[in-house]
């Protein structure tokens, strides 16, 4: 039998399959579709300009009842320091209904349209949601591939979901692709011996890809930071002819694309306060004409020029785990270790806290990746022996699904996400917000589910809960 979150994807994805054979008829060249797009998702493609679509005689008679009953609600309260609750709720109403209106669907060149493609997904409240207008680099035309290769990055998202599964000619000779989430490796219960051994590279990679999208978060307004940071690798490129590898901060800028990533990375509180900064610049720079950018920029303060500046070198940022390639090709053992201790000095600099950034262990992100041995260290340290001990008989899952009701709101952060934090503790005990919690003499607070005792002793068991 078909599990209900397994059925429930399966006719999600034959409802987003429909709507793009729907949307094949407008002559895509290809369109991909996916619950979950990725953050980051258009790395390395270029995004079409498009005129936005008049609206049509109903559309416009519906804005225009819909402006006349918000003036008329201002008009009425005008002068009062406040509307009445209800009011308040209508005025919100009718400001997401022309809002709604006034967001207009763009028409794009018919010959652009057959070189260009769309992705069909999910937005973060379940709707359906549709961008259009994306060119991947082997689609451009030999100018429009002059004009756009300093702007694309080699090996970018565009050609990773163009090899993706489940192909299909549609409508115009349009290409759907549907790729599947990438699921971690499930490990088997009694795989681990209870040694500490390292943790998971693919799980090492997803941590750092988090951390690394704080930074850039973090730094994007710290403007003192970003120009220490710039002026860093400034001065290495100038007096010390350093290469761009192994550098915490690629200040080209050069876009990292996080290629392993949670699922949730891209609906994290880093991520929304990353993109609504990026909307909100990009909405006032005048793109695509030099001059005028040209003075914009001569226009603006120097606070404003400084925000600009964190603002751009924080997408430099690279703090990622990558693979040691012992025969030249990628970062070396050497290059690594000098990324992560110049992303240390960053994130001590800007006071980084992966709490606030809002990372908590949960079995998705960090206990169902680990041993069973991880998961009890994780516990002891954030609580006390004894509740580590209480789970200790438990299956791996189990486990897992306990530890994260144990270790919610403790603070408690792998040692990958604390370790700007155990560097800037050197010689000063006890400080720090990232440290890990003890919860020493709390254990007879713990609200612990029954079962959790249920194979000791009574007797066992209540010395266990009173250690």
């Amino acid at each position: 039998m078909v599990g209900r979150p397994a059925l429930l994807d399966r006719l999600v994805s034959e409802k987003l399959q429909a709507e793009a054979e729907a949307i094949a008829a407008e002559g895509w060249k290809w369109i991909e579709v996916s619950l979950d797009l990725p953050y980051g998702y258009s790395h390395g493609l270029r995004r079409l300009n498009g005129d936005p679509a008049p609206m049509s005689d109903d559309e416009g008679a519906a804005h225009a009842k819909l402006l006349a009953e918000y003036r008329a609600l201002e008009g009425e309260y005008e002068g009062q320091d406040e509307f009445p609750e209800e009011t308040d709720a209508r005025i919100g109403e009718l400001e997401v209904a022309m809002e709604k209106l006034e967001t207009r669907p763009l028409i794009f060149d018919a010959e652009e349209i057959a070189r260009a493609g769309a992705f069909v997904t999910l937005d973060r409240y379940g709707d359906l949601a549709v961008y259009r207008g994306f060119v991947r680099p082997e689609d451009e035309s030999r100018k429009e591939a002059d004009v756009h290769s300093g702007e694309q990055a080699a090996g970018g998202q565009g050609a990773e979901l163009s090899a993706t599964s489940n192909v299909d000619g549609i409508g115009h000779g349009t290409v759907i692709t549907s790729g599947g989430q990438a699921l971690g490796a499930n490990v088997p219960d009694d795989e681990d011996d209870g040694a500490l051994k390292p943790l998971p590279e693919r799980l090492v990679m997803e941590l750092t890809a988090h951390r690394t999208l704080a930074l850039r978060e973090a730094v994007g307004r710290s403007p003192d930071v970003a120009l220490t940071l710039l002026l860093l690798k400034l001065v290495n490129d100038t007096f010390r002819m350093s290469s761009a590898s192994g550098r915490c901060c690629e200040a080209s800028v050069r876009q990292v694309y996080m290629s392993a990533q949670a699922s949730d990375l891209k609906d994290s509180v880093v991520a929304k306060l990353v993109d609504d900064r990026h909307a909100e610049w990009e909405a006032d720079l005048p793109l695509g004409d030099d001059a005028a950018l040209w003075e914009y920029l001569t226009s603006l303060d120097q606070v404003s020029r400084l925000s600009l500046l964190a603002h751009c070198l924080s997408f430099g940022i690279n703090a990622l785990h990558e693979k040691v390639n012992p025969y030249g090709a990628g970062i070396s053992a050497g290059g690594l270790t000098t990324r992560m201790t110049q992303s240390d000095l960053v994130a001590q600099a800007v006071e980084l806290d992966m709490v606030e950034a809002g990372w908590e262990p949960t079995a998705d992100t960090y206990l169902n990746r680990v041993p069973k041995a991880r998961i009890l260290e994780a516990v002891r340290e954030a609580k006390e022996e004894g509740t580590a001990q209480l789970l200790d008989h438990l299956k791996k899952g189990e486990m897992a699904t306990e530890a994260e009701r144990l270790l919610k709101g403790s603070g408690w952060l792998p040692e990958v996400l604390r370790r700007h934090a155990l560097a800037a503790l050197d010689g000063a005990e006890g400080q720090g917000a990232s440290e890990p919690v003890s919860d020493a003499g709390q254990a007879e607070d713990v609200d612990l589910p029954a079962f959790l005792t249920a194979d000791l002793a009574g007797d066992d068991a209540s010395m266990m809960a009173a250690e």
